[in-house]
Parts: C-alpha cells; sequence; structure tokens
C-alpha cells in the first residue's frame, strides 16, 4: 500500500522538510502519526486564486486529505496557503508523474491550475501549460477511473454573438478572442471528442468559470478582477478610473460582464465532490450581467465613500479582443441538481471589501 512516508524517504526527503524550491517533490504539515491517510482529492494551481479558496472551503467542511499542486516558492502565492490544513504538496512539474504512480490513491482531481494571462500572445507558453499538461491528467484519470473537474473559461465565447450556451453540441463553433481562450476552447473540443469514443474519466466537468472576484486574488495584478483593481484605486487616489468604450453600442460604463463571488465558485467546485451524475462541460457564473459602472458604485459603497467614477481609454493591446457582454446560461448546472443561490453583485462586493480587501485577511 502507497505510504506518503515512503515516497518522502524515496525522495531522500524528510517528513515535514519544508518546500523551498519546486525542485522539492512535496512537504506534508502532518506528523507521521496524524498524516491523513487516502484517498485524496487533488486541487492543482493551489497556491493560485480559486485554488486556495477552494482549498479553504473544503477545510471548513473537514476536508484534510488534499494534495496540493502548483509552483510553489513564490511568497506573492504562498501566503494564499497559510494556516490551510493538507496532506500533501507537489510541485506541478512532479505531479503527472506522481498521478500515474498513484493513482489508487486519489478519489478526484480539481485541475484549476493554468496560464490564464490574457494579454499573453505566445500560443506555444498556452499549448504546454494549458493543452498537453490537461491531456496528461485527462488521459491519466480516465485510464484510473478517477473524477476530473477541471476549468475552462467564459473567454471561450469570443465576442459572445453565439450566444453563452453550454450546449455541448454549440462548443466546436465557438471562436475565442485570444490564444488563452484559444487553450481553454482547444481542450473542450478535445474532452468532447475523447468522450464520444469512451476515452473519457467515469465522471469529468469542464467549468466555463466567468469573471470571478474575491479574497485570494492579491498576486494576480494586472489579471486581477475589476473590482481589486477599483478598491486599489480608490485607496490611493479616492477615484475609479473605468475604460471607455469602444465601441457605438456600449455606452461608456455600460460594458456587462457576468461577475460571480469566488465564495459562490468554490460552493459548486464543492458541490461536485458529491454530485457525479452528468459529465459534460457547465458553465458557472451568476447568469446575470452588470455593468461596470454598477461595480464601481458597489466598491465606494462598501467603502463608505463619495463615487468619484474617470473614464479613460483601453489600452491597445486588449481593446480589439475585449469582451464587452457575458452572461452565463445556467440551465445547464441547475439542472443537474445545484440549487443555492448566487450572491448579488453588491453582496459579493460587500462582503469583499469590508471582510477580505480593507484588512488584507486571506480566505
Amino acid at each position: 500500500r502507497y505510504s506518503p512516508l515512503r515516497w518522502l524517504r524515496r525522495a531522500g526527503r524528510k517528513p515535514g522538510t519544508p518546500l523551498s524550491s519546486q525542485r522539492s517533490v512535496f512537504r506534508t504539515l502532518f506528523s507521521a502519526t496524524a498524516l491523513p491517510s487516502p484517498p485524496y482529492l487533488v486541487i492543482t494551481g493551489a497556491a493560485g486564486f480559486i485554488g486556495s479558496a477552494l482549498v479553504s472551503r473544503l477545510n471548513r467542511r473537514g476536508h484534510h486529505r488534499l494534495v496540493l499542486v502548483d509552483e510553489f516558492g513564490h511568497p506573492e502565492k504562498d501566503r494564499n496557503l497559510a494556516e490551510k490544513r493538507f496532506a500533501l504538496q507537489i510541485p506541478r512539474v512532479e505531479f503527472p508523474d506522481w498521478l500515474e504512480a498513484h493513482a489508487t490513491e486519489v478519489d478526484l482531481v480539481f485541475h484549476l491550475g493554468a496560464r490564464t494571462d490574457t494579454t499573453e500572445f505566445d500560443r506555444a507558453v498556452f499549448d504546454r501549460l494549458n493543452v498537453d499538461y490537461s491531456q496528461r491528467i485527462w488521459r491519466c484519470c480516465a485510464q484510473a477511473g478517477l473524477a476530473l473537474v477541471y476549468a475552462s473559461s467564459a473567454a471561450t465565447y469570443g465576442d459572445g454573438k453565439l450566444g453563452y450556451s453550454d450546449d455541448h453540441a454549440r462548443i466546436s463553433l465557438l471562436r475565442p478572442l485570444n490564444p488563452y481562450g484559444d487553450s481553454k476552447q482547444q481542450f473542450d473540443v478535445w474532452a468532447l471528442e475523447n468522450t464520444e469514443t469512451g476515452q473519457s474519466p467515469p465522471f469529468w466537468a469542464g467549468l466555463k468559470f466567468f469573471n470571478v472576484y474575491g479574497p485570494n486574488e492579491y498576486h494576480k495584478g494586472r489579471m486581477a478582477s475589476v473590482v481589486w483593481h477599483a478598491f486599489g484605486q480608490i485607496r490611493e487616489t479616492g477615484s475609479v478610473r473605468l475604460f471607455k468604450s469602444h465601441r457605438p453600442d456600449f455606452a461608456d460604463g455600460q460594458q456587462r460582464r457576468d461577475f460571480i463571488y469566488v465564495r459562490d465558485v468554490v460552493d459548486v467546485l464543492e458541490w461536485f465532490v458529491d454530485h457525479r451524475a452528468h459529465s459534460g462541460i457547465y458553465n458557472l457564473g451568476t447568469g446575470q450581467s452588470r455593468t461596470f459602472l454598477d461595480l464601481a458604485k458597489a466598491v465606494f459603497h462598501a467603502m463608505e465613500l463619495p463615487e468619484n467614477i474617470v473614464f479613460t481609454d483601453m489600452p491597445e493591446d486588449i481593446r480589439e479582443t475585449y469582451q464587452y457582454f457575458t452572461e452565463a446560461s445556467m440551465g445547464k448546472l441547475r439542472s443537474a441538481g445545484y440549487a443555492a443561490p448566487f450572491r448579488s453583485l453588491e453582496e459579493g462586493i460587500s462582503d469583499y471589501v469590508r471582510n477580505y480587501l480593507l484588512s488584507g485577511r486571506i480566505y
């Protein structure tokens, strides 16, 4: 029977050794007598935004049998895992080999790790990190009979001309606007093709995340949510800068997105731990688009400050690939049995600002 401690010794490491670089195999936060036994839930991208929030949610529900996968050793992300409880921590580059060797110890893989920079245009980066890597994880789960939940993206919908339906018959028709969206689209199509030929995990779900915001995104810089940027601008200057519209059919500030709070996202992810009846691709938004003007006003209200909104030109490097409207069709997830309500934009921003941004707390 596989023992995590035996793996550590075979790798030449002592139990409890701190993980100081990606070259480390993994670490355990438990003593030899307290190490949780399999089966494990695996979370890739575990030190990132959504991944670390999922770790927190699972911890709060008593799940400590977690294997965390990421590129560790980055202080700006490592604090997302402060005080979290888990069994093993494995560097991203080591994980596929580990999973192939120890799949019998795993129950479910949450594959949330990816390159998410929408301003990156080197397609080779996305092929390696978002497509090839994900395909290897899929194949291992299929061969070993493991459940898989992976992160797709609303970026696959492109300019929205084909709507925002997660109907499988429409997936192959989508045309994303950037290489990041292309990589997610490529994997979605590949997943459906493999399912048709019987080469899929026994249960799988690909979740098209819409505009997620909330605690633990502090390390994301330019790719952090508009809520995070708005809060920082207000605190520094007393005003918020929103992009002007460069389309005649949208007024300044009236660009609309389906904004979803990360605590709602991880509610859905946790739901899939116990509900695995219907494999497929699912939208994950609130089902209601809101304007950026609504968002800015909600941040000012949460901070109890007067509104001061300034419009600026959109950067040219994203102007041609910018989504002016997104709104998730949520019927499929609801039909699968997920019934919990989603927070309104005002409710989510209020919680985020007052309980996390103002104090710098981690979720």
